[in-house]
């Protein structure tokens, strides 16, 4: 039975994954610090059922407190790193640029130290697609140019990513660089676009249209990801002297305004809408080019758009924490 440390593990991919991997007969460590970036009585519904498992294992704590993760690493017989936990958002980054660097950069350079001296060779890392930035060439190739990041989030996942490649270089540390495209599903961050927007429909109120609606997201339904996610657990389980970054994405967009009008034929109701300028840090367009993650690993992505929102929108009604 193989025994994988899950970083996040309580947040909306962390617990659907943490789940999965216990139905494949794994034992599972989640650390996550239930911290307030959101309400944490969430992230406490979300592992509610994982709690009964006798192979989970929740250690509370921050990726950043040394002492924290010498214990856990001393404490299990850790194979492999499923690295999630980050302070996550383009536009709070740009709020507060030293606290996402601290978490997001010092925190897997504390994890990949930690993998260097308990010798665990197997490295799974969350970037994501706002690496890409503003490129013009579309769809996005895990060989494009990202040297242009426009946001504080966006350099923390680049930086992380390099991080990893110096630790494979220098350790012999296998690694696999995920960059997920705009996740939705049950159990969807109450700040992101598909949840707020449900939210606020749903009570009257308007939601916030940034720009013209013309922008464009590779909206990912949550299910795809964790097979793509554990896929990649498969892949590097099996493979030596790997360095591999994919993208996991729908590989499809969605504009906003596509968006908003699939979420009010799901609810049946009306938006009321607040038309406001485009924020600093906002990518026009996401598109992944999934052809490698399709090759290598056999990722393959099927849930239709309307599809997933119905389905984020029953789960919404039947879970929403007041």
């Amino acid at each position: 039975m193989k025994t994988i440390l899950v970083t996040g593990g309580a947040g909306f991919i962390g617990s659907h994954l943490c789940e999965y991997l216990l139905k494949q007969n794994m034992t599972v460590i989640n650390i996550d610090n239930f911290n307030e970036f959101y309400d944490p009585k969430i992230k406490e519904n979300n592992i509610k059922n994982a709690l009964n498992n006798p192979n989970y294992h929740l250690e509370r704590g921050d990726i950043r407190d040394w002492d924290f993760l010498n214990e856990i690493y001393t404490k299990y017989n850790i194979e492999i790193t499923v690295h999630l936990a980050a302070m996550a958002g383009v536009r709070p980054s740009i709020k507060d640029p030293l606290l996402y660097e601290d978490v997001n950069v010092k925190g897997t350079m504390n994890l990949l130290e930690m993998s260097k001296i308990y010798d665990v060779k197997k490295f799974i890392l969350a970037s994501s697609s706002s690496v890409y930035g503003n490129n013009k060439d579309v769809p996005f190739k895990e060989t494009d140019i990202v040297d242009n990041a426009i946001s504080p989030y966006a350099y923390t996942k680049k930086s992380c990513e390099v991080l990893a490649h110096v630790y494979k270089h220098l350790y012999n540390i296998d690694v696999i660089a995920l960059r997920f495209f705009t996740v939705y599903g049950p159990r969807q961050r109450p700040d992101l676009a598909i949840h707020k927007f449900t939210d606020l429909i749903s009570s009257g109120e308007s939601i916030p249209f940034f720009g013209d609606g013309s922008t464009q997201r590779d909206y990912t339904y949550i299910d795809d990801i964790i097979d793509g996610v554990y896929k990649s657990v498969e892949f590097i389980e099996n493979n030596n002297d790997v360095f591999e970054i994919f993208n996991l994405g729908e590989s499809q967009t969605i504009s906003l305004k596509q968006m908003v009008e699939t979420i009010e034929t799901s609810l049946n109701k009306s938006a009321t809408i607040n038309r406001l300028p485009m924020q600093p840090g906002d990518v026009t367009r996401t598109f992944a080019d999934i052809s490698k993650a399709k090759s290598m690993i056999g990722y393959n992505p099927s849930t239709v758009f309307n599809i997933g929102i119905d389905r984020f929108v029953e789960w919404y009604k039947e879970n929403t924490i007041e």
